[in-house]
């Protein structure tokens, strides 16, 4: 009888492979963006009848494969796509795989212009007090919520977060970005005060934890009910529901406090480059898009507050 081996990988999947390493060790993106671009060349390799050489593209086959999603996606879902396999080739050009790139020519979808969704002042504060003795996990989510709207951070920086990347004494928190970029963002008060009235809280999860047999989680910061660290989607859940209980009637996720931050230090008069680098843009127009939402502000107040600005 003969054994039965595992089929080798193609040299599509091995290039896939080495792609995903680099992109991880190298360029440092998030798992979300590794899970994302695998899938999206995965789609490509799919779209051919027969697996496609790489190194001798038809160009008519990649015109057909941009036609295809064209037809069947977003503009943003195709802008994705294809920047994920731009980023794809380019590796293959590095490595000498290829010697041409065949979505050199092929024009990017254009994109309807994002308009972030943030809070009122009055909805944050609403919201940072929505949890009370009635939540068992209370202290723990204030101190999130205030940690996030005090910063600006993403959702994933947020549970990613070390304890030993708090300061209490400089009242700073060391973030890690988007490519391993390290930034340091104030706190604030009373994200101060919510983090330290949750350490103990912490403790507890932690002992509970070990209790049952667990290895204790020792870096991260925020726990969840388990004792281990809390996920993006629990955090997205917890917003979700403090924000109901608050009785704000938009959909709050934790980046709209993100576009809060931002919006909210910009209309108290912050200066653009001062909020990229808070917020951690390495491109001053992604902190752009916040400036017309400060100027509708100003044309707010201009025309409840300025004797001649409204019409008789």
């Amino acid at each position: 009888m003969t054994a039965a081996f595992p089929e080798k990988p193609s040299t599509n999947e091995a290039n896939l492979s080495r792609f995903v390493k680099w992109l991880d060790v190298e360029k440092g993106y998030s798992q979300h963006t590794l899970t994302n671009y695998k899938r999206d060349v995965e789609d490509f390799f799919a779209f051919a009848e027969v697996p496609p050489d790489l190194a001798n593209l038809d160009p008519n086959f990649v015109r057909s494969y941009v036609y295809h999603l064209n037809t069947r996606c977003k503009s943003s879902s195709v802008a994705r796509k294809l920047s994920a396999l731009r980023t794809f080739f380019r590796f293959l050009l590095r490595e000498k795989i290829v010697d041409k790139d065949p979505f050199t020519h092929i024009s990017m979808p254009k994109q309807g212009k994002y308009i972030p969704v943030f809070l009122t002042v009055d909805e944050v504060f609403s919201l940072l007090e929505a949890p009370d003795g009635r939540d068992t996990f209370a202290i723990r989510d204030r101190a999130i919520l205030e940690l996030l709207y005090a910063t600006g951070m993403r959702v994933a920086e947020l549970t990613a977060l070390d304890t030993d990347k708090v300061d209490f004494q400089t009242g700073m928190v060391k973030i890690t970005g988007k490519g391993n970029k390290e930034r340091l963002v104030p706190m604030g008060d009373p994200a101060i005060d919510m983090l330290k009235k949750y350490l103990p809280q912490r403790q507890e999860l932690t002992a509970a934890r070990v209790k049952r047999g667990h290895k204790p989680e020792i870096h991260a910061l925020f726990l969840n009910a388990r004792g281990g660290r809390i996920t993006t989607r629990s955090v997205e859940r917890l917003v979700s529901f403090y924000a109901e209980k608050a009785g704000i009637l938009t959909q709050v996720t934790p980046h709209a406090l993100r576009h809060s931050f931002a919006t909210h230090l910009l209309e108290m008069g912050a200066d653009l480059r001062s909020v990229q680098e808070l917020l951690g843009h390495s491109s001053l127009s992604t902190t752009q898009r916040y400036t017309h939402l400060t100027i509708d502000h100003l044309m707010g107040v201009y025309d409840t507050a300025h004797p001649k600005a409204k019409k008789k």
